[in-house]
C-alpha cells in the first residue's frame, strides 16, 4: 500500500545493512571500543513511590534497588502525560502532549495511531546501524499488521506483543503478534491460563540480546506490568497479607517486574557486554486505581498529590534509573527530566542524526556529571474522560474536564477548563499555582496572590498547545500508486528528509524491484548534500511484465548519506498490489455496490464476482435493513472480511451505515463485529463494538487524494457465527 516508510521486518534482505557505523567517542565503550547498545525497560502504571530507593517499605524490589544504588536515579523524572498512550507517544518522538500526535487515551473513537510522519528514536538509531526490538506493549493504531503505526512501520525491526490498547489489558491472551503476523498461543485458548504474558516477554527479550549480543541494539521492553488487572499466576510471598486479592495481586506484579529487569541485566552481565550497555527503567504515568487496587495501601505516590489521570506530580512524576558500569555516575539528581529527553540523548549516544523539531534535550552529559541543559518549561494536557474515586478526589472533583499543567523552575501550574473544549476564554479556567521548592506536595494554591505569574503561565500553557504539528520530513519516505497493472509503466518516489541541524553530504538513494521489472530513473539519484531541514527527491518509472499475476510485489528502497563524518542508512518497502485488470477510478459520485472492486474477500451480494455462492457483478447492491431503518444498498459481508476500491484520488467523502442487518439479527443475537475504513494504509474510521443491539454506526470520512480504500470488518468476540455485516448507502462523492 502506498505512503510506507516501513523496514521489512523478519527479512534477512531488509536487515542487511552495511559493515556497522564507527561508534562516535560519546557512544564508545572503554573496554571494548564498540557503540553502546541502550535497554529502556518501561513499566505500566507503575507509581513513583512503588520501588524501595524510592521510599516504598511492603514492596519488594530489591534488583531495581541494587541498580539504584550502582547508578543514577532521577527523583524528578516526569512522563508527558497521566495516562499511557499519550505518554508513550511522547516517550517515543520527543514531542510532548502539546504537539504529540496521540493526545489522550482512546475512549469515543479509534485507538490513537501513530503516523507518517512520526519519528521514532527507533528510526533514528536504525540510520546508525542498531538492530532494534520492541517486545511487550505498544499501545497503538489498529490491530492490523500493515499500516502505518504498526511498530515494525516506525523503525523496530523485531516487535512481539501486543498492538492494541485494549488487547495489552489481557495478561493470558490467545494471541500474539510477532512482526505482521498474528501468533496462536494454544495454552491460553478458550480461556485458559497456560502461558503469563509478562513471561513470554522475558524470554523474548532475553533472546534478542542473546542474538545480538556482537552488535549495537537498541531494545523496548514494554511489559504491562504492573497495570490492572491483578493478574499473576501466584502472589507469592504476599499471600498472607491482610491486604485485598487485588493489591495482593498488584504488589506481586511490581515484584515480577523486579525479577524481570534482574534476569535482564544478570543477561548483559554473562555476555560480556554489561559495561557496553545503557540500562534505563522508567514507567508511563502514576499509579493506578483500578479494578481493586488501593494506591493508598502502598502509599505508590509517595508524598506526591494525585495518581494515574491527575496532572498533579503523583499522576506524572515517575521513577527513572540509569545504569551502566564504569560510564554512569552513582547518585542522584534533581533535573527535572521528561521522558521527551531520552531521543536526543540516544540520538547523542549513537552519533544518530536526530529530528531538530523536538521537545527533548540530551542528558547524556548528566549520566556522567551534574552537568546538563535545564528546560525552559514542561508542559501538559489531559483529556481523559474516567476517573477513580482518589483521582476525581486529588482534582477536586474536576475530573471530567479537559485540563493542562505547566512547570517553571520551580513553579507548578495546573488548570481546568469548564468542561471539555480547551478553547474556552481562560478567565473561565479554575487556576492553581503551586512552589514545587517549599510545596512539593501541592497543596498551597498560590494563585490569589500572584497574579503576575499566573498570567505568564498561563500563555506558556497557550504557546504550548498547536492544534496539527508539522514535522520535518525525516529519513526515507517512498511513494507510489498503490496498484499496478502488468505491463503499464508507473511512477514511484522517494524522498530523503534531513530534519537534524546539520548538513548530509553525498545523498544515495537506490531502487530495487522483482526480476522481469523495468526501473528507469527519471532524476538524479545522487547530489552533493541535503542542507540541515532540507529534502532530496528521486523519481523512477517503474513498468512490470506483461505477464505479472496476481500478487503483492515488494519495491524496496535504500538511502545512504554522511552525517557529522559517520555515515547513515535508511531502508524502506512499499507493497504494491499487482492485479490483472484494476478497475477505473469513479468519475462521478457512486454507491460503491455499483462499482467495480480491486478485490473482495468473504463477501456476497454486490462482491459474489469470483465468489464460491455466486458471480454477480457490481451494479446489483439490494436493498438492506438495520436496526428497523430500510437503505437502498448494501454491501454485504461476513467477518473477517475486506473489501478493496480503486478511488485513483478522485474522491471527496466516503458515508455509509455499517452494522449487522436485520435479518442476521432475527437468526441469532450472537454477533459481533468491528469495522474499520484503511485509507492508503492509514485508519480514518473504527466503530468499536457493534451488535444488533447497537445498531449501526454512521460513517463520514474525507478521502480526499486516497488512492486505496479498504473496507474492513472483524470478528469482536471470538465466537465467528452470525457476524453478517452490512457496509449499508456506502456512497463515494466524487
Amino acid at each position: 500500500m502506498p505512503n510506507r516508510r516501513q523496514f521489512l521486518a523478519g527479512s534477512a534482505a531488509a536487515l542487511a545493512l552495511a559493515s556497522l557505523p564507527a561508534a562516535p567517542a560519546s557512544a564508545t565503550s572503554s573496554s571494548t571500543g564498540r557503540a553502546q547498545n541502550i535497554v529502556l525497560i518501561l513499566a505500566d502504571d507503575l507509581g513513583w513511590g512503588e520501588l524501595g530507593s524510592y521510599g516504598q517499605q511492603l514492596i519488594s524490589t530489591p534488583r531495581l534497588d541494587e541498580l539504584a544504588a550502582q547508578g543514577l536515579r532521577f527523583t524528578r523524572a516526569y512522563a508527558s502525560a497521566a495516562v499511557c498512550a499519550p505518554s508513550r507517544c511522547s516517550l517515543l518522538t520527543s514531542l510532548h502532549t502539546g504537539h504529540a500526535t496521540v493526545r489522550q487515551n482512546p475512549f469515543s473513537g479509534p485507538q490513537g495511531s501513530l503516523v507518517e510522519g512520526d519519528t521514532t528514536f527507533a528510526e533514528v538509531l536504525r540510520s546508525r546501524g542498531y538492530r532494534t526490538a520492541c517486545i511487550g506493549k505498544w499501545g497503538f493504531g489498529p490491530d492490523l499488521a500493515d499500516q502505518p503505526s504498526h511498530p515494525n512501520a516506525r523503525g523496530f525491526e523485531e516487535f512481539y506483543g501486543y498492538i492494541n490498547h485494549g488487547h495489552a489489558h489481557d495478561y493470558f491472551p490467545d494471541y500474539m503478534w510477532h512482526n505482521g503476523e498474528q501468533v496462536s498461543i494454544p495454552e491460553n485458548a478458550d480461556g485458559a491460563r497456560g502461558k503469563y504474558s509478562p513471561d513470554l516477554f522475558e524470554q523474548r527479550a532475553l533472546d534478542f540480546i542473546d542474538t545480538h549480543a556482537t552488535e549495537p541494539f537498541l531494545l523496548l521492553l514494554t511489559p504491562t506490568l504492573p497495570h490492572s488487572p491483578s493478574d499473576i499466576p501466584s502472589t507469592g510471598q504476599y499471600a498472607s497479607e491482610s491486604w485485598s486479592s487485588a493489591d495482593k495481586g498488584h504488589a506481586a506484579q511490581v515484584t515480577r517486574l523486579d525479577t524481570m529487569v534482574g534476569r535482564v541485566v544478570d543477561r548483559l552481565k554473562a555476555l560480556g557486554i554489561a559495561e557496553d550497555t545503557l540500562v534505563l527503567v522508567t514507567s508511563d504515568n502514576g499509579p493506578h486505581e483500578e479494578e481493586g487496587v488501593n494506591p493508598n495501601t502502598f502509599d505508590a505516590n509517595g508524598p506526591l498529590r494525585g495518581i494515574k489521570r491527575n496532572l498533579y506530580e503523583g499522576g506524572v512524576r515517575v521513577p527513572l534509573i540509569a545504569w551502566q558500569p564504569g560510564k554512569v555516575r552513582v547518585g542522584t539528581t534533581d533535573r527535572p527530566t521528561p521522558l521527551t529527553d531520552l531521543l536526543p540523548t540516544f540520538a547523542q549516544l549513537a552519533d544518530a542524526p536526530a529530528p531538530s523539531d523536538t521537545d527533548g534535550i540530551s542528558v547524556v552529559s548528566l549520566l556522567s556529571s551534574t552537568t546538563a541543559q535545564w528546560h525552559d518549561h514542561l508542559y501538559w494536557m489531559r483529556n481523559d474522560p474516567y476517573s477513580t474515586t482518589l483521582s476525581n478526589q486529588a482534582d477536586g472533583g474536576r475530573w471530567n474536564r479537559v485540563a493542562e499543567a505547566v512547570r517553571k523552575g520551580p513553579l507548578k501550574a495546573v488548570r481546568f477548563a469548564p468542561g471539555r473544549d480547551r478553547t474556552t476564554p481562560d478567565s473561565q479556567w479554575y487556576f492553581e499555582l503551586f512552589d514545587l521548592a517549599t510545596d512539593p506536595g501541592e497543596q498551597t494554591n498560590l494563585a490569589a496572590s500572584r497574579p503576575t505569574d499566573v498570567a505568564a503561565l498561563t500563555a506558556l500553557m497557550r504557546s504550548s498547545w498547536v492544534d496539527k504539528y508539522i514535522r520535518k520530513a525525516y529519513g526515507l519516505n517512498l511513494k507510489g500508486p498503490g496498484l499496478a497493472t502488468p505491463g503499464k509503466t508507473f511512477t514511484i518516489s522517494a524522498t530523503v528528509g534531513n530534519a537534524s541541524t546539520s548538513t548530509w553530504t553525498n545523498p544515495l538513494v537506490t531502487l530495487t524491484a522483482p526480476t522481469g521489472w523495468q526501473v528507469r530513473a527519471t532524476s538524479p539519484t545522487t547530489q552533493i548534500q541535503i542542507a540541515a531541514g532540507g529534502s532530496f527527491v528521486v523519481t523512477w518509472e517503474v513498468t512490470p511484465p506483461s505477464t505479472a499475476a496476481l500478487a503483492p510485489v515488494t519495491l524496496r528502497a535504500e538511502a545512504t548519506a554522511t552525517y557529522n563524518g559517520n555515515p547513515v542508512k535508511f531502508t524502506d518497502k512499499e507493497l504494491t498490489e499487482v492485479v490483472s485488470t484494476i478497475p477505473a477510478p469513479p468519475t462521478a459520485s457512486a454507491y460503491l455496490s455499483d462499482l467495480q472492486w480491486v478485490s473482495a474477500k468473504n463477501g456476497w451480494g454486490p462482491v459474489e464476482r469470483d465468489m464460491s455462492n455466486g458471480k454477480q457483478g457490481a451494479g446489483d447492491g439490494p436493498a438492506i435493513s438495520i436496526a428497523g431503518t430500510t437503505y437502498a444498498k448494501g454491501l454485504g459481508v461476513h467477518a473477517p472480511s475486506e473489501i478493496v476500491y480503486n478511488l485513483g484520488g478522485k474522491a471527496k467523502r466516503f458515508t455509509a451505515t455499517v452494522g449487522i442487518d436485520d435479518f442476521s439479527a432475527s437468526l441469532s443475537t450472537l454477533g459481533c463485529v468491528r469495522a474499520t475504513v484503511v485509507a492508503d494504509g492509514a485508519q480514518i474510521f473504527d466503530s468499536l463494538k457493534i451488535t444488533a443491539a447497537s445498531g449501526g454506526k454512521k460513517v463520514d470520512v474525507d478521502v480526499t487524494g486516497v488512492q486505496v480504500l479498504r473496507l474492513i470488518v472483524k470478528d469482536a468476540n471470538d465466537l465467528g457465527s452470525y457476524d453478517h455485516t452490512s457496509w449499508a448507502s456506502a456512497y463515494v462523492t466524487v
